[in-house]
């Protein structure tokens, strides 16, 4: 499983901006996947989740509302809309993925991204 983050870059507080992560090798009938957000010296944070079998999705409470993750199985890529920025959504976005939900939302999924930078000011 291969996991390819791209987009992000710098924005301005109150701008909009849109990651994407092209997703290969993985089984698109089961599983988790989403983005996680990591600072420096801070603990990292599940942003957003979408569970591939019912698309259902949820969200932090820091990003609802302002924050949208879709994914495209078609060509199998996940995204992530950021609308409202604002600076303490500065930080290192990571494509996250497995099979298990609850390795999922417990932080210790098997596969990640390299991760894509988002800055804010």
């Amino acid at each position: 499983v291969q996991l390819v983050e791209s987009g992000g870059g710098s924005v301005q507080a109150g701008g909009s901006t849109k990651i994407t992560c092209v997703v290969s090798g993985f089984t698109w009938n089961r599983g988790t996947m989403g983005w996680f957000r990591q600072v420096p010296g801070k603990e990292r944070e599940g942003v957003a989740s979408i569970n591939v079998d019912d698309s259902s999705t949820s969200y932090a409470d820091s990003v609802k509302g302002r924050f949208a993750i879709s994914r495209s199985s078609g060509v199998n890529t996940l995204y992530l809309q950021m609308n409202n920025l604002k600076p303490e959504d500065t930080a290192m976005y990571y494509c996250v993925a497995d099979y298990d939900r609850a390795s999922w939302y417990l932080g210790h999924a098997e596969f990640w991204g390299q991760g894509t930078q988002v800055t804010v000011s």
